[in-house]
């Protein structure tokens, strides 16, 4: 869904989603444990988009780790995908009453989760566009003739929901050109992530 949209992994064994989540144009930061993970969201400058977070691991597992989360107004309202191995029903409920805002069960396929991962981005970019709506004087400071014509079409395919690596093949660029010209367009039009990027050039009409 973004390409820029940044991704804390909690997780002992992290490997699969540290390789996985990057092809499909997300940033990742992983930590190992509940501690190292409330140690880099205390320490991180950047906000992540969400947080995927195993329920079992040392030290501190995942269910005190979001308790953590959510006790923080720093990060309390950071999306959480819980991933569990237990699929009791009574334990995720609980999950969900702590303030997971989802949760997917192992072993899973990568699809599934990718489509929860797009689901719950998806509901916190709502909730963050109608904040931002009401302070309609982002638009009074965007610079429309700053964008170069390659950058208005990597905006135009990214309105049409195309990856990064779908972008890049149309384009004939590498996946990495893809990113600065998202990078660039997000400065220019003063936005942080992709989808607030498309709203606002379709506001504007940018792009249809």
């Amino acid at each position: 869904m973004d390409g820029i949209a940044s991704i804390l992994i909690v997780d002992d064994n992290p490997k699969f989603l540290k390789d996985a989540l990057p092809m499909y144009g997300y940033d990742v930061t992983v930590a190992t444990d509940g501690l190292e993970a409330l140690k880099i969201l205390k320490e991180k400058k950047e906000y992540f988009d969400l947080i995927l977070l195993d329920v079992m691991m040392p030290n501190m597992d995942g269910w005190d780790t979001l308790k953590a989360i959510r006790k923080n107004d720093d990060t309390k309202y950071i999306p959480v995908i819980m991933i569990t191995a237990v699929s009791e029903d009574q334990k995720v409920v609980s999950g969900l009453k702590i303030g997971a805002d989802d949760y997917i069960v192992k072993p899973y396929i990568l699809p599934n989760l990718l489509a929860r991962i797009e689901a719950v981005l998806r509901r916190s970019k709502w909730q963050d566009d109608r904040l931002t709506s009401k302070k309609k004087t982002i638009n009074k400071d965007v610079n429309i003739d700053a964008l170069t014509p390659k950058e208005k079409e990597v905006l135009s395919l990214v309105a049409k929901g195309a990856s990064n690596q779908e972008i890049a093949n149309e384009l004939c660029v590498q996946d990495v050109t893809v990113k600065t010209h998202l990078n660039s367009i997000f400065k220019k039009l003063k936005v942080t992530n992709r989808t607030q990027a498309v709203l606002l050039a379709m506001e504007i009409n940018l792009i249809n």
